[in-house]
């Protein structure tokens, strides 16, 4: 039994509208209901997470700057305490990169570029599952209504048109309510990969500009 059933709102207002949809689409509205919930809360925070993530670069590129500066005078000691300071992506893995310059400097920062993707990445999984789950729960709806639309024919005839029609409503709403969600879901979902493929862009030129920052301040300090 559908939990909203029971309920009434307004015919005319457009939560009333929806809740009437809902309760039309039948149970598979339950899984799809939950998959929307969570897309919506995973959008936010990832958004809010990277939003955070670009004000912390901000802030810190003129640090990085003098981190530069300092790396090609062979002055490392003085680069790390700036590093250490600003809590950026950027200087994480500079941190981590000057802690190992003198074993394994490309490498240190190659894995700490890596764990910083994996953090952006958080989440994104999710976002593509719903994307795909969606439209299939919106089918596997389309065939439970189309189904019991059958079964009211064979056991009833068309004496009753308002059942079938039911069963064709919930076909129906079922396979658009799995479109919007997957469509909405995949707006955020596509803004966020395009922020991963940029920051690891931004990365891989820091990794190279450190390298080289590293291998002058040496040739200056011999």
């Amino acid at each position: 039994m559908n939990p909203l059933a029971a309920i009434t709102f307004a015919p005319d207002s457009l939560f009333g509208t929806a809740v009437s949809f809902f309760q039309r689409g039948g149970m598979v509205m339950w899984p799809l209901l939950i998959c929307s919930l969570v897309a919506v809360a995973m959008a936010i925070e990832r958004i809010l997470h990277f939003w955070h993530e670009r004000m912390a670069e901000a802030l810190a590129a003129k640090t990085l700057d003098r981190v530069f500066d300092a790396l090609a005078e062979g002055r490392f000691a003085e680069a790390e305490t700036l590093v250490a300071r600003a809590p950026s992506a950027s200087c994480r893995i500079l941190a981590e990169g000057l802690r190992q310059r003198d074993v394994a400097l490309q490498d240190s920062l190659t894995a700490a570029a890596e764990r910083e993707i994996g953090s952006l990445r958080h989440g994104l999984t999710i976002l593509d599952t719903i994307i795909t789950l969606a439209p299939l729960l919106g089918i596997l709806g389309t065939v439970t209504g189309i189904i019991r639309s059958f079964q009211l024919l064979s056991t009833g005839g068309i004496q009753d048109p308002t059942a079938v029609t039911g069963g064709i409503a919930e076909a129906l709403i079922t396979t658009a309510a799995g479109l919007i969600v997957s469509i909405c879901t995949l707006i955020p979902f596509n803004y966020c990969a395009s922020f991963v493929r940029r920051r690891t862009r931004d990365f891989e030129q820091l990794i190279h500009r450190t390298v080289i920052a590293c291998e002058r301040g040496k040739a200056h300090g011999a």
